[in-house]
């Protein structure tokens, strides 16, 4: 692994745990910014292709959408088709006639790059004074375990894909073996089983293991559907910030799909288990 990989990822781990650990208004702060250049990202991948996106409007309503999460997550998902009526009123009055390229590269920069990461917001505000484990809240636990799931599983597929992979998993991303992938998931779903015996849940080898294969297949799809988009722009890498890494998208890809499934997992079945 080069060391400018190693290096990156010492950096952004402890930033990672440090907004975890404070919840709240930092950890809020610390997504919104990562959201924006990940979605300042996008845009470039989607202006390669042609498409003259409403990149401004299309963060701004985001980071609105981010800011309701925090205060009233109960009026969030109001905020997604309001917002995205707005981003069409604003594409209908410029100078040069909107396309359904421009339209619909802007609704998917909202939904993509704003709505769906809007939810590890929404799964850090869950029971927040309720204290459990390393002084994390409720809130905090779920996103940790998470988060650790979504490690384990790509440290899983990069080594175990250098190391014995050989058949390709896909041609939208060569790299990618089937070897790497099933040990990837193999592993977020030893972490999600070791993480809900831990926190003692109730039938833990089930709702661990469901937890494990949601987030390592919600995590291998986020990865393709990011290498797609940058297949069709022609690029490599969605960026340069991370050295080693590339862009925000190519290190946040694994994040994108798993945060609301993982949300209305916990809310709609694991919250609800008898005691």
């Amino acid at each position: 692994m080069p060391w400018t990989r190693i290096i990156s990822a010492v950096i952004a781990i402890p930033l990672a745990l440090g907004a975890i650990a404070l919840g709240g208004w930092a950890f809020t702060a610390v997504f919104s910014i990562l959201i924006g250049l990940g979605q300042w990202e996008y845009f470039q991948l989607a202006k390669a292709k042609g498409t003259i996106p409403a990149v401004k409007t299309t963060m701004a309503v985001s980071q609105i959408l981010l800011l309701t999460s925090q205060l009233r997550v109960e009026y969030a998902d109001a905020v997604l088709p309001i917002a995205g009526t707005f981003i069409c009123f604003y594409l209908l009055f410029q100078p040069k006639f909107a396309t359904i390229a421009d339209i619909s590269a802007s609704i998917l920069g909202l939904f993509y790059g704003g709505y769906l990461p809007s939810f590890w917001i929404r799964l850090r505000g869950l029971h927040q004074h309720d204290a459990y484990l390393f002084g994390l809240d409720q809130g905090g636990i779920y996103v940790l375990l998470a988060f650790c799931c979504i490690w384990a599983s790509d440290i899983g597929a990069y080594l175990m894909g250098k190391l014995i992979g050989r058949t390709r998993l896909s041609d939208i991303s060569p790299k990618k073996t089937v070897e790497g992938a099933a040990f990837g998931l193999v592993s977020c779903v030893a972490v999600a089983l070791a993480g809900a015996w831990y926190l003692q849940w109730q039938f833990w080898w089930l709702t661990g293991g469901v937890l494990g294969l949601l987030i390592g297949i919600a995590s291998l799809l986020g990865d393709l559907t990011e290498s797609m988009m940058k297949r069709d722009a022609g690029v490599k890498d969605s960026g340069q910030i991370m050295p080693g890494h590339g862009g925000i998208m190519d290190r946040a890809d694994s994040y994108v799909f798993t945060a609301p499934l993982i949300y209305y997992y916990i809310t709609l079945i694991l919250l609800r288990l008898p005691a």
